[in-house]
């Protein structure tokens, strides 16, 4: 079984290294092995340069690097990383090091168990580091966990969450469409749809970003999620 995950990287040269040095220090549980899908979305600074430095210096990476021309957005970044995936399980890991890849297993365990098709990392469940950060994102995310829910019938604590783990085949049947941080919700609409999906949640750690550090999204986002769930929550 391989793991592919999904790395969206926009102006991210400061942490791009050390993301792909942690991917490559992961050891996955249950026999599965890793690729790694990189696409940069058209970065202005030397995000590329050090992915390529990293597969240079890391031939026995298994690694596939794309550059959009055109900047589109992290929901762009990800629709083409899904398509190059070649793996049985889909992840995202944002090149932020808002998250750690070691927890990966975390969500693939109830994977290996054989009781999901899809795994959420929340962010909220407890038990784990949890940066302490800004009151009003917290109301935010839950605000558009709690609609979300309502339109798609879920019980999650966080489907802003960035750790996703998805079957490929189910992933890669959705035809998705938005092109930014509409992506979470409107995956999450169109997977609840799928006839008698599995979908689990599992805690997970946060090491959230300032937007001196580097955070981007922002408050229209938020109403750009709110449209995504009543568009996909209602209809296609």
């Amino acid at each position: 079984m391989k793991l592919s995950v999904i790395v969206p990287a926009y102006n991210e040269e400061k942490t791009i290294l050390t993301v792909l040095e942690k991917l490559k220090s992961v050891e996955l549980i249950g026999g599965f092995t890793m690729e790694l899908v990189v696409v940069n979305d058209c970065s202005a600074d030397n995000t590329e340069g050090k992915v390529r430095q990293f597969m240079t210096e890391n031939p026995e990476v298994e690694i596939t690097y794309f550059r959009h021309e055109v900047n589109k957005g992290k929901g762009a970044a990800l629709h083409t990383g899904i398509r190059r995936a070649n793996g049985d399980y889909i992840i995202v890991q944002d090149a932020d090091l808002e998250y750690d890849p070691k927890e990966f297993n975390v969500l693939l365990r109830p994977v290996i168990n054989g009781y999901a098709d899809v795994v959420y990392g929340s962010r909220f469940m407890g038990g784990r580091p949890h940066r302490i950060l800004f009151f009003w994102h917290t109301i935010g995310n839950k605000f558009l966990t709690f609609l979300s829910n309502m339109f798609c019938n879920l019980n999650l604590t966080d489907m802003e969450t960035c750790y996703k783990l998805f079957r490929a085949d189910m992933l890669k049947g959705l035809n998705l469409k938005e092109n930014r941080f509409g992506f979470e919700p409107e995956v999450t609409a169109k997977i609840s749809k799928i006839p008698k999906i599995r979908i689990y949640e599992v805690g997970v750690s946060y090491y959230g970003r300032t937007y001196e550090e580097g955070k981007k999204i922002n408050w229209k986002d938020g109403f750009r999620a709110i449209y995504c769930i009543l568009r996909y929550g209602l209809g296609n």
